[in-house]
């Protein structure tokens, strides 16, 4: 299964399939077999880096997908 992130209105990026999350020293998160975890955008979570809920109504951004720019050579 490819990995998909998805950018949820009003909260977290949900990302599915094959994957790995490691920390600022490339150590891995024991993740225990999930193949879906949702990871915090908004700060508030007390489960850094992932999203416990508490962005619930203090958190707004619509998740609409655009075009990037052209990538600088």
């Amino acid at each position: 299964m490819a990995t998909t992130i998805k950018v949820n209105s009003n909260g977290s990026l949900r990302i599915e399939g094959d994957f790995q999350i490691v920390d600022k020293d490339g150590n891995p998160y024991g993740l225990n077999g999930r193949d879906v975890v949702s990871i915090c955008r908004c700060g508030r979570s007390q489960n850094k880096p992932f999203c416990d809920g508490s962005h619930k109504g203090h958190f707004e951004h619509d998740a609409i997908a655009f075009e990037l720019p052209p990538k600088k050579v």
